[in-house]
């Protein structure tokens, strides 16, 4: 778990060969087979966006800055709307709380979850992330201290939709049923778009008491419950038979943190950028995949796990290989 040289992936969530977290080694292989999706040769995510709609993102990272979306409609820092979409110098996205170009991380939490997502790999420095070749747009709602509205979460989502967006990654929750914000994600996924949600942190059943966001009954969300290290579900995840459809890593994870900095946290929210980082490698290989049927890969070539019957909906932890592998061509041998 200590950080050496080049970029650490043999860590919770990548690549699980039994190395201990806080003393406890770990199952092996009770990871998402990340390497093996690198070595698929046709994948290529570098067209994939992915919104992270959290509390901004270190824009100076260098692990992040490789991997930043920029609005290739904007000039620059000439204090005009070149795009004509409705916001000034909106290079890297949009900060809604202070109604500005800057959506600088000044939490961690957002910069955390977008090194999960995409930090960039083979430089040499840091972390990886599942998907290294994807870009990050930083959308900011939450604050420093990680409050924020609905009326700017919906405004971020909005915005990523208007800007053709086909994934947001949302590692957030709290308040009751909006349906403003429900009626926001439904003209994301009209507009082919999907939206990874945390199933929440209580260790409560989500199926009894919703969640939200990741408890909207839309086809276009997609709902993580969190692992630990030993393929169990965390002790804080949420969980729901019906309203969680996938568990992912997400208990004791490296990622990078502002100031050119990396730490461990853990959570839903964690493994929420885990999910959308698989699901940009299932884009990035099949780029003209309607946004339901990348779900429907995800979710029918996760991993079964016994001890996730009846938890959450496929009864699976993700596996970002499976869904982008090469069909086997071979014909069963004659009995």
């Amino acid at each position: 778990w200590s950080r050496g040289l080049g970029d650490v992936y043999k860590r919770q969530g990548l690549h699980i060969v039994g190395q201990a977290v806080n003393g406890i080694p770990g199952t092996p292989d009770a990871d998402i087979d990340a390497p093996e999706a690198w070595g698929m040769s046709r994948v290529d995510a570098d067209e994939v966006v992915v919104a992270v709609i959290d509390t901004g993102v270190d824009t100076m990272h260098p692990d992040l800055q490789p991997v930043l979306w920029t609005n290739g409609g904007e000039i620059p820092g000439n204090g005009v709307d070149d795009d004509g979409n409705g916001f000034v110098d909106d290079v890297y996205g949009w900060d809604f709380i202070n109604n500005d170009n800057d959506p600088m991380d000044d939490n961690g939490h957002g910069t955390h979850c977008s090194g999960t997502i995409g930090a960039a790999a083979n430089n040499g420095i840091g972390v990886v992330g599942v998907s290294p070749n994807v870009s990050i747009m930083a959308l900011k709602f939450l604050s420093a201290g990680g409050s924020g509205s609905s009326a700017d979460a919906i405004d971020c989502l909005e915005y990523a939709t208007m800007m053709g967006v086909n994934l947001t990654s949302n590692s957030w929750g709290g308040g009751g049923f909006s349906q403003a914000m429900a009626d926001a994600i439904a003209d994301a996924g009209a507009n082919n778009a999907l939206f990874v949600a945390a199933a929440g942190n209580s260790s409560s059943n989500n199926d009894v008491n919703p969640h939200y966001p990741s408890s909207y009954d839309l086809d276009n969300v997609v709902a993580g419950a969190s692992t630990n290290h030993n393929d169990e579900l965390s002790s804080f995840s949420s969980y729901g038979a019906t309203s969680v459809d996938i568990a992912a890593p997400g208990s004791d994870i490296l990622s990078t943190l502002p100031g050119n900095s990396y730490g461990v946290l853990s959570g839903t929210s964690m493994a929420t950028p885990h999910v959308a980082g698989a699901l940009a490698l299932i884009e990035g290989r099949f780029p003209a995949i309607d946004a339901l049927d990348a779900k429907a890969l995800l979710l029918n070539f996760a991993d079964p796990l016994d001890n996730h019957d009846g938890v959450v909906l496929s009864g699976s932890r993700l596996n970002a290989f499976w869904p982008i592998a090469e069909p086997d061509s071979i014909p069963p041998a004659q009995i």
